[in-house]
């Protein structure tokens, strides 16, 4: 839902869970929202905050529907740390709430002029268990288990490609089309976020844009990756 702070105008959810769960995909279409909430951009991205984000600590005890009356009633952050029964509710010490607003209005992206150069080599694993079980606190089993994956769908990635180098082309001049998961991936970035450059999301931690050039040559086993680097910084 973090998508819906940082401005893009609709998310989509349940789209990449497994067909096998049958869960229907649900749109959220931020205009909408804030007209039913009857709130501004400013106060949703308050409203996040002090339900809870991946930037700073949330207040306990106020979840969703308490943080939205607060937010009905003074209007902002600012307004509701004056008026708020602090008996109550303890406020974390040096909350940066500033700062997290900061980062949903102005969020660290890639310019046009900047170039990404993705090298899709083997995971440091050294590194990545430094990274988010030392220093974040995420189960190392989980983060060895996520990683063991990524492992074994670049493997087969390696395998998929080499059979591929023997195999003849049919019709060289034909354009290739990406993996039905890839082009399910960029529809639905292309309709979330209204733009040629589809994004990806690392909830809290990095927000990447690809070019389009570089989306439509996605395979699955890479595209598994990224879901696979999403699954395990998302909060159990």
């Amino acid at each position: 839902m973090d998508s819906l702070t940082f401005g893009a105008p609709r998310f989509l959810r349940h789209l990449m869970d497994p067909s096998s769960k049958k869960v229907p995909v649900v749109e959220f279409d931020v205009a909408k929202i804030l007209d039913e909430l009857h709130l501004t951009m400013d106060q949703f991205i308050d409203l996040c905050i002090l339900s809870g984000c991946d930037y700073c600590e949330n207040i306990r005890g106020i979840g969703g529907k308490t943080a939205l009356k607060l937010i009905h009633q003074h209007g902002s952050l600012e307004n509701i740390l004056e008026n708020i029964n602090r008996d109550r509710y303890q406020i974390p010490d040096d909350w940066p709430y500033q700062e997290a607003r900061r980062l949903f209005k102005e969020p660290v992206v890639l310019t046009e002029e900047e170039q990404l150069d993705l090298k899709w080599t083997a995971p440091d694993e050294e590194g990545l268990i430094t990274f988010l079980v030392d220093e974040n606190g995420f189960n190392s089993g989980r983060v060895s288990k996520a990683i063991q994956k990524i492992k074994d769908f670049k493997n087969k990635s390696s395998q998929r490609q080499l059979e591929l180098s023997f195999k003849p082309v049919v019709n060289a001049s034909a354009p290739i089309k990406p993996k039905p998961s890839a082009s399910r991936f960029i529809a639905a970035c292309h309709l979330v976020y209204q733009d040629p450059r589809p994004v990806v999301l690392l909830p809290g931690y990095i927000l990447f844009w690809f070019e389009t050039e570089l989306s439509t040559s996605l395979t699955s086993s890479k595209l598994k990756c990224i879901i696979i680097l999403i699954e395990i910084l998302l909060p159990q």
